[in-house]
């Protein structure tokens, strides 16, 4: 039986499974390969699969594909993983790197025992992202609660509300799936401390919460900071660990950790 080398990491939590395929190893049914790999009872187990390449327009090439079959435009704590894996494999030096992203070419600095990421800048406009009412125009009422609509590389709903003690569930597949966001979204709930900003986010997708989200703590960040509620420089507080996350003219960056789990090989029938 054909199988596949395979790296697993995780950025706070946040786990991926890294197959490199600039060796010439590549896997054709991604979306298929993801859903069996991502799978915990029956497969490796993790939240994405990322998918590393030679560019001819960055150092890097990633794609991101979920348990659910579906490729994600961007993913903070995975880009982390996947450029300290590169490191750690001699493809690329620590300092300034560059990663051809469905949502464009991100800049990387890879640090000794953390990652920043450029981000980008958060958009805001209903051009971005499409939202009803006639107030601001990226927040509105939505299934009882306020909701900004942000987009940090990928769609996501942010919520500044005391809901983040409780079961998130039932209101964020509600808010994930509503046609204001018509390629889903990934919907956070945010509780202010200070400078100090605590969220949980439900990831489309994987349609379950996760223990940490990079695009999502950018994204509760710049819609703290749009609000007048914080400066631009915040940590993020994820049940997996913190996020520094700095906001500029120029976009938002992101500084944490990426680490690895282990090596092994996973059985590839078909692909």
């Amino acid at each position: 039986m054909r199988t596949i080398p395979f790296v697993k990491m995780h950025g706070n939590g946040n786990d991926f499974i890294i197959v490199d395929e600039s060796k010439g190893v590549v896997v054709k049914s991604k979306s298929s390969f993801a859903a069996k790999a991502c799978d915990r009872g029956f497969g490796i187990g993790a939240d994405g699969v990322l998918f590393l390449s030679r560019s001819s327009s960055a150092d890097l090439g990633m794609r991101l594909f979920q348990p659910d079959g579906s490729e994600a435009e961007m993913c903070g704590n995975g880009i982390r993983c996947l450029v300290m894996y590169a490191v750690d494999a001699g493809y690329v030096k620590r300092g300034s790197v560059t990663v051809k992203t469905k949502a464009g070419v991100r800049e990387v600095k890879a640090k000794k025992s953390s990652v920043i990421v450029d981000m980008g800048k958060p958009q805001f406009a209903r051009s971005a992202i499409p939202a009803r009412g006639t107030g601001d125009e990226f927040v509105e009422n939505m299934h009882g609660v306020v909701v900004s609509a942000v987009n940090t590389g990928v769609p996501h709903a942010v919520i500044f509300d005391d809901l983040a003690d409780v079961d998130i569930a039932d209101l964020a597949v509600k808010i994930r799936s509503d046609p204001v966001f018509p390629c889903g979204a990934n919907v956070n709930f945010v509780k202010l401390d200070g400078n100090t900003l605590f969220i949980r986010t439900y990831e489309r997708g994987l349609e379950r919460e996760t223990l940490s989200c990079g695009t999502g703590a950018v994204a509760a960040a710049a819609v703290a900071n749009q609000m007048g509620l914080i400066g631009t420089r915040v940590i993020v507080s994820t049940l997996g660990g913190s996020l520094k996350i700095t906001l500029k003219k120029e976009g938002a960056f992101m500084e944490g950790s990426a680490e690895l789990v282990y090596y092994g090989t996973y059985p590839l029938k078909k692909g």
